[in-house]
Formats: structure tokens, C-alpha cells, sequence
């Protein structure tokens, strides 16, 4: 069993997770709603200056408080990825979503602990609306305390994802099909966003793929904070060697039923 003084966070790294949303907040409004250059990755994911300047001062301030520290983000290469102790920063989740105007993208930040998510930041910086997890803490939005929402069966469940065309392979298509098939209703849009509402208790599951260490890594304090869970599609703990599969749900009934249905072959 994992004791106390392991998974204790420092009030400083606390404070200064919440220094590095409040940077990114004050660039990433500069440019919200205001045209802007895209270009387009290898993959066709689209990525702005907002995007890239946003992660930079993330980066130039951990580099400057804690040089020791690792650093892996969605726009520039890792830094120092052998560390103990590596910050895990999205500086646009959503950036799709932020180019058309809508205000459900958000900035995620992680601090994990040999590839562990020790806390993790949703920001949504023009709803003013901020979701923290701490290990082994009551996770928060701007502060009070969150938690899911009961929810036995799949048939009474909210579902959502991002978009259905994040499931690439035929197989991952099937299985999300059988989970909006079964469920009460699904919706669509919000990347990070869904999550912080499933953990206020406004929606029961979220399926998604595609997914890289950033995208995820701090959901799962703010998630499992909130008395919900969130794994890989196996049922695994998410972490760095994670396929990109993720499944989280307010109840853990529903979570057991849809990696039944997640497994099941089409």
C-alpha cells in the first residue's frame, strides 16, 4: 500500500501549477477570438502561435524555479524525460475548438513522480473556470470541492468524447459504437472539458483514443479526486507507456461495463 509520506505533494509545486495556468491564461486570452496564422502538423492537428508561445513561458518558468525537473509537452521536444519529477503540459487542449471561438478547450498541466501524475490542472481560462487534483486530496473547481455522480447502469449514462473520428482503427470505431449504442445519449466536443464536468458530475463516461501522455496525464488526479476513475480500455492505470486508449466514468459500475463492451469482439 502506498503510504502518506509517498504520495504527499509540496504545497510549492501546488502554487506553482497554479503560476503556470495563470501565465498561460493571460497569453492565451490575448489571442482568443482574434485572427490568427494555423499551420498544420504531419498528423493535419492544427497548431497556432498561441499554442506555441503559451507552452513556452510554461516552459521558460519551470526551467527557471526547478532546472533539475523534466519537461514534455504537445509542442516542443522533452526535456530532461530521465528525471524524477517531470511537468506534463497541454497549452491548448482543444485547439480546434479554440479556433472556431468556443471556450470548452483548456490548459492541462501535470507534475508526475516516475511517471506517476502526482496533480494535475484543467484550466479554461475565459470561463474563468479552473479544476484541480492532488493525490490522495478532494479535487476542486475554483476551489470547493467536486464529485461525480452515482450511476449504475449504462443505459441511464452521459457519454462523451471529443469527436467519433478520433477512432481510427476499424476495431476502436466498433467499440465506440457499441458504447453510444447502450448508453442514455452521447455528446460530442469538449476535450478536456468533458472531464472536469464528469468530475462535477454532469456526465457519467468518457471514451477516447488518440490520446498522448499530455492529454491525459492531468486528468487522472482531478478525476480520481472527484471518487471517479480512469484507465486505459484494458483497465490499467494510465502513465507514460499508456496506447492512448482512455475510458473514464463517475461510477465505477458503469467503468466495469464499458470495458466489457470495450472488449468485446465486433
Amino acid at each position: 500500500m502506498t503510504g502518506q509520506a509517498e504520495i504527499a505533494v509540496s504545497p510549492d509545486y501546488l502554487a506553482f501549477a497554479h503560476e503556470l495556468a495563470d501565465r498561460a491564461g493571460e497569453v492565451l486570452r490575448r489571442y482568443y477570438r482574434a485572427p490568427i496564422a494555423v499551420d498544420y502538423k504531419a498528423d493535419q492537428s492544427p497548431v497556432t502561435i498561441a499554442d506555441r508561445e503559451t507552452e513556452g513561458v510554461m516552459r521558460d518558468l519551470i526551467r527557471a524555479r526547478f532546472p533539475e525537473h523534466g519537461i514534455e509537452g504537445e509542442e516542443f521536444a522533452s526535456e530532461h524525460g530521465e528525471a524524477e519529477l517531470v511537468w506534463s503540459l497541454d497549452p491548448i487542449d482543444g485547439t480546434k475548438a479554440f479556433l472556431v471561438g468556443r471556450p470548452t478547450f483548456g490548459t492541462l498541466i501535470s507534475l508526475l513522480r516516475r511517471g506517476r501524475p502526482l496533480l494535475g490542472i484543467i484550466d479554461q481560462c475565459i470561463s474563468r473556470e479552473r479544476w484541480v487534483g492532488v493525490l490522495g486530496e478532494p479535487s476542486t473547481c475554483n476551489g470547493s470541492a467536486i464529485r461525480v455522480r452515482p450511476c449504475p447502469d449504462l443505459g441511464h449514462a452521459v457519454l462523451s468524447t471529443t469527436t467519433p473520428q478520433m477512432f481510427k482503427a476499424a476495431t476502436e470505431q466498433a467499440a465506440f459504437a457499441r458504447i453510444a449504442s447502450a448508453v442514455r445519449f452521447p455528446v460530442y466536443g469538449g476535450d478536456c472539458y468533458a472531464y472536469g464536468l464528469l468530475a462535477m458530475g454532469f456526465a457519467d463516461l468518457v471514451v477516447e483514443a488518440d490520446l498522448d501522455l499530455h492529454d491525459f496525464a492531468a486528468l487522472v488526479p482531478v478525476i480520481e479526486g472527484a471518487g471517479g476513475v480512469i484507465t486505459d480500455w484494458q483497465g490499467r492505470a494510465l502513465g507514460p507507456g499508456s496506447d492512448g486508449r482512455v475510458v473514464a466514468a463517475g461510477d465505477r459500475r458503469i467503468h466495469a461495463q464499458a470495458l466489457a463492451l470495450l472488449a468485446e469482439r465486433s
